[in-house]
């Protein structure tokens, strides 16, 4: 973890305290938080077992040194639990303070002022977020956005042909069957306009109208629809 804090850790923190804490924290941290800033205090007579206080992206945590360093004491506020956070600089470093919904205040002194800064940025920034959504926050990881779910577009089945509507043939006599290689065989279907000269014009014409359904409907070839037509025409 102290790999990770580099850039964040570059104010003079003791990196013994440092190394104390995150090894601490490591087993204190939810999965989706994510330290902030660490500051260290440093009073001018010889500290060593400072106290600390860590700031993450759901919380504000005391890390107070107890039995000489051999264990620690933790006591956090939620952010939604925090009213409001102060800076107060001095000769001798920074007090960085902040208070609670239920009128609780909490002090932590000596902190170096560049360190005290830090927190009441980070402070400042998550206080802010919390009153307006939108804002981004710069010194916590950034959650990443969930990917847009693409609905896949059913497969086009090119199989399926488009159902053409076919005229009905009612005059069945007409229908002239053809043979394998597309021409009607005259020897076992022999021509029947022998009689088109007995039809009255209105005959010929309904006979005229059964070919052109024969041809749109594939029974019979444009040649011998152009044949048929023509001799027809020649008894209208």
């Amino acid at each position: 973890m102290l790999d990770n804090l580099k850039k964040i850790l570059n104010e003079d923190q003791d990196p013994k305290a440092i190394e104390k804490i995150t090894n601490k924290l490591d087993n204190l941290l939810m999965s989706n938080e994510h330290i902030g800033y660490i500051a260290v205090q440093k009073k001018p007579a010889v500290n060593m077992f400072p106290d600390s206080i860590v700031v993450t992206n759901k919380r504000i945590i005391l890390c107070k040194p107890k039995n000489l360093g051999l264990s620690m004491e933790f006591i956090d506020y939620d952010w939604d639990d925090i009213e409001a956070s102060f800076v107060k600089e001095g000769i001798l470093g920074a007090d960085f303070t902040f208070s609670t919904k239920s009128d609780l205040t909490h002090t932590v002194d000596y902190l170096p002022k560049n360190q005290a800064r830090k927190l009441y940025t980070f402070a400042k920034e998550q206080l802010d977020m919390l009153k307006n959504p939108t804002v981004e926050p710069s010194f916590q990881e950034q959650a990443k956005m969930p990917e847009a779910v693409v609905t896949p577009l059913e497969p086009i089945d090119h199989a399926v042909e488009e159902e053409i509507e076919i005229e009905e043939v009612t005059d069945f006599a007409e229908i002239i069957p053809v043979s394998q290689s597309g021409y009607r065989d005259e020897k076992q279907f022999p021509d029947d306009r022998s009689g088109l000269a007995e039809l009255s014009q209105d005959e010929l014409f309904e006979k005229l109208r059964n070919y052109k359904k024969l041809l749109d409907n594939g029974l019979i070839l444009q040649g011998e629809y152009d044949n048929y037509k023509k001799e027809i025409l020649s008894h209208m």
